[in-house]
């Protein structure tokens, strides 16, 4: 006869005895560069923010998705998820004045139960299911893990329009999202970063500094987030290949 242990009663388990996953999808940027609101720009015909949620709504690992917006397009990203039949999503929460305080929120309104966060730029909309399934997996090995691909050109540390450094470069890699922390983890590490007035542009940052270590999982170049309108046209080339394709 089994024995249902305390670890057991207190969290409710997925199928096949994996612990509950969440997305927190962010996408309450003010789109400076690109000019416009880049997460309800279309991308053939889809907007960028409902082909991002899609991903996580097809990935078997993600239970709950919650997306942080501007105040004024809550009702807007709901209608979207309505239309697009996003049924994992669980609630719309509005941005923060920084990034890290637009995660927290997020966090506010994820299921008590839940043990797993993945954090994700809803500019990203090329992400995929099996790098999310993959992601996920070695964050609950490993309690923190990020999509990262090798980086291609050589990076100078520059001054004043002078290089005063170059970095070996088969050292460095491009951190992407989404990002997948053992829950209780990074909330320990955002308490310790809000404590110091730590400011970070990415999450990974914030359990690196409190002493956590985030593992890399493999990624691919395609994975790239949507800043420029260049970006635009390249995502757009690239779906319409993945069309012809299929």
């Amino acid at each position: 006869m089994s024995v249902t242990t305390q670890f057991e009663l207190e969290y409710t388990y997925l199928e096949d005895n994996v612990l509950p996953c969440a997305a927190v999808i962010v996408a309450a940027g003010n789109g400076t560069r690109m000019g416009c609101n880049k997460q309800m720009v279309p991308l053939l015909g889809i907007p960028v923010l409902v082909r991002t949620m899609l991903a996580f709504e097809k990935c078997d690992r993600i239970r709950d998705i919650v997306v942080v917006s501007k105040q004024d397009e809550i009702a807007d990203v709901q209608k979207l998820a309505e239309t697009y039949q996003i049924t994992k999503l669980v609630a719309v929460v509005a941005g923060g004045e920084e990034r890290q305080d637009s995660v927290e929120n997020g966090l506010a309104a994820l299921s008590s139960d839940t043990v797993y966060v993945a954090i994700h730029d809803g500019a990203r909309p090329l992400i995929t299911p099996q790098l999310i399934e993959a992601v996920v997996q070695d964050a609950c090995e490993r309690g923190a893990a990020t999509l990262a691909v090798p980086v291609k050109n050589t990076i100078k540390q520059v001054a004043e329009g002078k290089i005063e450094k170059t970095f070996q470069r088969d050292l460095l890699y491009a951190i992407q999202t989404p990002q997948v922390f053992d829950l209780s983890i990074y909330r320990k590490a955002l308490a310790m970063a809000k404590q110091r007035g730590l400011a970070v542009t990415d999450d990974c940052a914030i359990c690196e500094d409190a002493g956590y270590s985030v593992y890399i999982t493999p990624s691919s170049y395609l994975n790239f987030k949507i800043t420029t309108p260049e970006d635009l046209i390249f995502a757009e080339a690239l779906l319409q290949r993945e069309e012809h394709d299929v």
